[in-house]
């Protein structure tokens, strides 16, 4: 059995920004624009994820309509699950939705308040 890997966006020590294999692409989880992470809220945040989800999908050949997973973790799912969905609706492939969870948890700073993960096919 044969199976073909390729990485990209590596410049980071610990993980590739995007893995290919056999067919499919993992994306890391995507975070808001640092820079601006302060001043911002869960709307912004889980916009600029987005944006970058589309970049690194478009990177290895793919787009949104192709997602087959997206995972989403919200700093306070109460507060703030109205809000991302909101941007969520106006930006996923309405005819072609993969599967998706969201779930509560400390994110890797607490200026974060959602981070988002896809999987989807080339």
């Amino acid at each position: 059995m044969i199976f073909l890997s390729r990485r990209l966006e590596t410049s980071d020590p610990r993980f590739s920004g995007v893995t290919i294999h056999n067919g499919t692409v993992y994306i890391a989880g995507q975070v808001g624009d640092v820079s601006k992470i302060d001043s911002s809220d869960v709307s912004q945040q889980t916009s600029e994820c987005l944006e970058k989800i589309d970049q690194l999908l478009t990177l290895a050949g793919s787009s949104k309509s192709r997602i087959l997973e997206a995972r989403i973790w919200l700093k306070n799912i109460n507060d703030d699950m109205a809000e991302m969905n909101k941007v969520w609706n106006q930006w996923v492939d309405p005819q072609n939705k993969g599967v998706r969870y969201c779930v509560e948890s400390a994110l890797a700073k607490p200026q974060f308040l959602v981070e988002v993960q896809v999987i989807a096919a080339l």
